[in-house]
């Protein structure tokens, strides 16, 4: 289908929303007409490209200057104006049905002021001094409608320009969290319109995107994308695949049999939604709230918003909603939106940015990350001017090029990651990133294995990748060398007190004092914190150590298998193999650590230093308690304690922990947000999957 704006179209409009979001001042009529345009053309994108090109607030703040502006100047309001309408957004590929009622937009804020003004606009139009609320996640999805006719779906619908939607009925089929009939008829009710949103939670969209990469396919750029996009999907069997889910919000309309009485709880808004529920039907019953003030609204609001990355779906934000219907009745609406509900918008998650340059990065293993540093833009609630770009693989499958004007995104506490470039603004000055040949710290020649995506610098003595490793040696889950971090660590190194991971041991510490800004008791602490990872355990050390591929759970394998660091030299990968969950990968990347001698060097003054490389329990009889011969994994965000204290209490009842999911497993303890373990896990069939407080109680009882 030929696009209906041209490259050069859609430049221009873009350049025109980031210049409008200045606030503009000038001609009042020609800056309405701008505005529309850009509107209209956002509208476009979203809906029917399902790309979008602006970010949600910078869509919003257009949208209420438009308004704003139509406000002050009546005379210029038009009747195709963004304002008038509810919104673009039909296709050509399915064929385009009528809602029973129109599926208006909802009116947006951002803070508690404007949530206290909503409140009092729907009390002077209510003509009451109190209002109960009800507030309900805002789900990050496609938005659908379903009519249900003698208790059967008979059509789902995308929202398309509110009117008028897409049929996508088989698709919507396809979605196993909707039920196909509910007993409706009993309930009296001869047809239902409902209201909805498709989603698709994390951890599938997780597994889905890792199935595409290994599939050679490039991974989709977000779940609320990846949503609107499957509907329009031809194949269903496509659409399957894909694990959509969905939950419904409102009833729209309804009929009821001739002498039937209106079911009880359909007299306010979450009343109907527990109805619905009753019958089989997805809704956020479980995550709704219902309040008598607009205090309690707001506190609420910020609560939940503090815990959104918890969820195990994207929102993005909350919908408050007046709760009962003959006040919302009264109430009314706009062309565009209900008077009687509102959301509450999160602070952004995404937002476009220019891309400047490119850095390249070494890791601590000689990683190269190429880094792109962007004009500072606000998203999450900080401000963001870097952005990992992974490996050259991924700037190739996006294709993204210095100048690109990109989309960035920040979920939570994740690194922001570019979404995508936003290749119709392309104005054919942007230049492709080159990769260095040469470690840009060292300058040694870098190199790649054929089953790996990063470049890598070999060298052990490469500055950075040596500070690197020092301070991986000193961290908690290392050796545990309090009081002494990457910023200690990176000055001594500069200042040549420390070369290499053993000299930790042997620092001047009367230089040290001869800097200033270290007094005595910080020194006593850094010294004595310094003898006492000399006793940490084997395990420990060999996790210090920085073998690639080696986390906590293999270091703690590879030294219950020996009763000496140094028996790990003759171990060759057949053997190693044999160790619990240590696979051809593993082995090979400890043969080679171990076979450098260079790293046998640093372990010799290790020892010298007086450093444990004993595993005096080896040849003792291995715990045992209720647990003994089973093994575990947690996966996932624990809330209730930490993963090591978790691991602590296993295997002090005789229990072990594994490193993946396997046949060999038989509890995976799910915090929030798990992954592609628990998919693998539920794949397998044989896996006893227990959430964090069924793991509590498995250890209270197993005596």
């Amino acid at each position: 289908m030929q696009s209906m704006y041209t490259q050069q179209d859609e430049k221009r409009l873009y350049d025109q929303a980031k210049h409008l979001l200045t606030l503009p001042t000038g001609n009042e009529e020609q800056m309405i007409d701008q505005l529309r345009e850009v509107i209209n053309y956002a509208d476009w994108k979203y809906y029917v490209q399902s790309e979008p090109v602006l970010a949600d607030q910078e869509y919003d703040a257009l949208f209420k200057l438009l308004k704003h502006k139509e406000d002050q100047f009546p005379e210029l309001v038009t009747s195709d104006s963004p304002t008038q309408r509810i919104a673009k957004g039909i296709s050509e590929r399915f064929p385009t049905v009528s809602h029973l009622v129109p599926m208006l937009s909802l009116d947006n804020t951002y803070n508690a002021e404007d949530l206290t003004d909503w409140d009092r606009k729907c009390k002077e139009l209510a003509e009451v001094d109190a209002i109960e609320y009800c507030v309900e996640p805002k789900y990050d999805g496609a938005s659908i409608s379903l009519i249900y006719e003698n208790g059967a779906l008979s059509r789902g619908a995308t929202r398309g320009d509110g009117v008028m939607g897409e049929d996508v009925t088989t698709n919507i089929r396809q979605i196993k969290s909707l039920p196909l009939s509910a007993t409706l008829v009993a309930k009296g009710v001869e047809q239902i319109e409902i209201r909805g949103e498709i989603v698709i939670h994390k951890n599938v969209f997780e597994a889905y995107n890792k199935q595409r990469v290994a599939e050679g396919l490039s991974p989709l750029a977000n779940p609320r994308n990846a949503a609107s996009g499957t509907l329009r999907i031809l194949d269903p069997a496509e659409v399957r695949k894909r694990g959509l889910s969905a939950v419904l919000y409102h009833i729209s309309d309804y009929t009821l049999a001739a002498g039937a009485q209106r079911p009880e709880g359909l007299d306010t808004h979450y009343g109907s939604l527990r109805w619905l529920y009753n019958m089989g039907f997805p809704t956020p019953v479980n995550e709704m709230k219902v309040f008598s003030r607009i205090d309690e609204v707001i506190a609420y609001c910020a609560a939940f918003e503090a815990r959104r990355d918890s969820l195990p779906f994207e929102v993005d934000g909350l919908v408050i909603k007046v709760n009962n219907f003959v006040m919302q009745d009264k109430m009314g609406m706009t062309s565009h939106h209900p008077r009687w509900a509102v959301a509450y918008k999160f602070k952004a998650r995404q937002a476009t940015s220019k891309l400047l340059r490119v850095e390249f990065q070494v890791g601590r293993t000689g990683a190269i990350t190429p880094v792109a540093k962007i004009e500072p833009v606000p998203i999450g609630g900080v401000t963001v001017s870097s952005v990992s770009l992974f490996n050259e693989d991924v700037v190739r499958e996006k294709d993204v090029r210095i100048g690109d004007t990109v989309l960035v995104e920040r979920a939570g506490d994740v690194i922001p990651y570019i979404v995508k470039p936003l290749t119709e603004l392309r104005t054919g000055n942007e230049e492709e990133i080159k990769f260095p040949t040469n470690c840009p710290v060292c300058d040694s020649v870098l190199e790649k294995q054929p089953e790996e995506a990063a470049w890598r610098c070999i060298n052990i003595s490469c500055p950075v990748q040596v500070a690197e490793r020092m301070i991986h040696y000193v961290s908690k889950d290392a050796m545990d060398i309090r009081n002494f971090g990457g910023a200690n660590i990176q000055k001594f190194y500069e200042k040549g007190l420390l070369t290499d991971v053993p000299s930790i041991y042997h620092i001047d510490w009367e230089t040290v004092r001869s800097l200033g800004g270290f007094g005595d008791k910080s020194i006593t602490n850094m010294q004595q914190a310094i003898d006492q990872s000399k006793t940490q355990t084997l395990n420990r050390l060999i996790f210090g150590l920085g073998i690639r591929f080696v986390g906590e759970t293999t270091a703690k394998t590879l030294a219950n298998a020996v009763a000496n660091i140094r028996e790990l030299y003759d171990w060759d990968i057949e053997k190693l193999s044999t160790l619990e969950d240590i696979g051809p990968k593993v082995a090979t990347s400890v043969v080679d650590f171990f076979n450098r001698h260079e790293n046998r060097e640093m372990i010799d003054k290790l020892d010298a230093s007086g450093v444990n490389l004993i595993n005096h329990h080896k040849g003792e009889e291995a715990t045992t308690g209720a647990l003994t011969g089973k093994t575990f994994l947690f996966t996932g965000t624990l809330s209730q304690f930490k993963r090591s204290d978790a691991e602590a209490m296993v295997e002090a009842k005789g229990g072990n922990i594994l490193g993946g999911v396997s046949a060999k497993l038989n509890y995976l303890v799910v915090g929030e947000d798990a992954g592609s373990k628990l998919e693998k896990a539920k794949k397998l069939g044989t896996v006893n999957i227990l959430t964090e407080q069924e793991f509590l109680d498995l250890m209270n009882t197993a005596e």
